[in-house]
């Protein structure tokens, strides 16, 4: 799906990874979730976006690749960044008592520069991941 949002297109490392950060929450957001934290931190790991959907928690990870060359977005998830991730969203259900009363799952958002549309960025969301 061809997704553009409001920003300009970045052009160094950082900025692309904000940007692309801001238009996954966007693009959640225009789903239905329901925004709860973002740039999560903790000394086990990171979670980008967290977001809330009934009664589960959506812990995501928002990927950026120029191609999909080398495998895209959801090949660069290793195990040792998916334990991280793991270990960040212990922290966070922990941390707001949740660990009771939510249930919870990691999601994907893949991003790569749209083919279609020059200014814009082609968005994939796999839900549910799980790395072995």
């Amino acid at each position: 799906m061809d997704f553009t949002g409001k920003l300009k297109i970045a052009s160094t490392a950082s900025a692309i990874g904000m940007e692309t950060e801001q238009i996954a929450f966007e693009y959640l957001v225009s789903n239905g979730l329901t925004p709860l934290d973002r740039n999560f931190n903790t000394p086990r790991g990171e979670i980008d976006i967290i977001m809330r959907d009934n009664m589960q928690l959506i812990f995501v990870e928002v990927r950026f690749r120029q191609s999909d060359y080398f495998g895209g977005a959801l090949a660069s998830i290793t195990r040792q960044k998916y334990l991280r991730m793991t270990a960040a969203a212990q922290a966070y259900m922990q941390l707001h008592k949740t660990t009771n009363s939510l249930s919870a799952r990691f999601d994907v958002i893949g991003m790569r520069r749209s083919k279609n549309d020059p200014s814009g960025y082609q968005l994939d969301w796999i839900k549910n991941v799980a790395v072995n």
